[in-house]
């Protein structure tokens, strides 16, 4: 089961281009600002710079040989999905990097270091956020991360940056400090990028979470007024002991400071609680219908059509007002 999902989830039309254009950005920060810019930042390309300081080999070769070698072991040690997942990015990435690596690549080893490396992980960190996008792996130094996760019992993100700073501090002995720090302004661009990439398209918002004694005319508000779901949730105060619904409610941002003066006057001693959501997907956000209408009867307040239709993949507490 998990084997035919994962072959539905690569071989679509739409991943697969998200996968080629994705590896061909990554090549081309490769070629023509990391390799010539000697820019420690991880994964296969910083390894084979190291190599090819000790090994009379050329780094393109050492890119193909490393990234072959590194998708058996990950076929071997971690199952058919992740081989799946990663076999085109294991091919097309060598692929493009021996491609264009035919063009002339002298100018680009002349720029300052520091620019090299914010447009190298730019570019690699988007090439990898489309990647991701569509759920696929690039495989290459994520192996033995995941490695590491699977027998060592390691956190994959910890397990990511501990093959990733190890791969980093070795070319200390190298390249030296200079090259390590301009690694370092490559990997938080891609960080960046990388997020930016694979979260695009998606609507940020605001989680607000109302409690009042006039919570229902509060309720109505939101249904009628800002035409919002609305989700109630049981609470109960720890001081006073008492039973009261707790509203929680998904908007735009530009909507968020209209819903606090709303409140104000409706209540002006309303707690409210408002978090960042990083993205929401489904109805009024995402999916435009006809507008909901609310049916007046006292069913409708458990209904799952006033239940907001939000998915926050990261948020942070931003603004309390008043106290409950």
């Amino acid at each position: 089961m998990q084997l035919s999902q994962s072959l539905k989830s690569v071989w679509q039309p739409r991943h697969i281009l998200f996968i080629i254009i994705g590896n061909l950005l990554v090549a081309f920060a490769s070629v023509f600002f990391i390799l010539p810019g000697n820019i420690l930042s991880g994964g296969v390309t910083t390894v084979s710079i190291l190599l090819n300081h000790f090994i009379p080999i050329s780094r393109v070769a050492l890119i193909f040989i490393l990234n072959v070698s590194l998708f058996i072991i990950g076929a071997i040690f971690l199952g058919k999905s992740f081989a799946i997942s990663s076999i085109l990015s294991t091919i097309l990435y060598p692929l493009f990097v021996s491609l264009l690596s035919m063009l002339d690549t002298a100018p680009f080893g002349k720029i300052d270091p520091i620019l090299s490396a914010l447009y190298a992980g730019l570019i690699t960190g988007s090439g990898l956020g489309l990647v991701f996008r569509v759920n696929a792996s690039t495989g290459g130094m994520d192996i033995p991360a995941l490695l590491l996760h699977k027998y060592a019992g390691i956190p994959t993100s910890r397990a990511v940056m501990f093959v990733d700073a190890l791969t980093i501090l070795s070319g200390l002995w190298v390249y030296g400090v200079s090259s390590i720090l301009t690694g370092l302004v490559a990997v938080m661009a891609s960080s960046f990028a990388i997020n930016y990439i694979s979260t695009y398209g998606g609507e940020e918002a605001q989680n607000v979470m109302i409690i009042s004694e006039k919570w229902p005319e509060i309720e109505d508000t939101l249904l009628h007024q800002f035409d919002r779901g609305v989700t109630l949730l049981d609470g109960r105060g720890a001081w006073s002991n008492e039973s009261r619904p707790v509203l929680m409610c998904v908007v735009r941002k530009r909507e968020y400071g209209r819903i606090l003066r709303e409140v104000a006057k409706i209540d002006p001693k309303a707690f409210i609680i408002a978090n960042s959501v990083h993205e929401v997907r489904g109805q009024g956000f995402t999916i435009y219908d006809e507008p909901y209408v609310v049916p007046h009867t006292d069913s409708s307040r458990n209904s799952p059509a006033k239940t907001a239709a939000a998915a926050s993949q990261a948020a942070e507490p931003e603004e309390t007002a008043n106290k409950n």
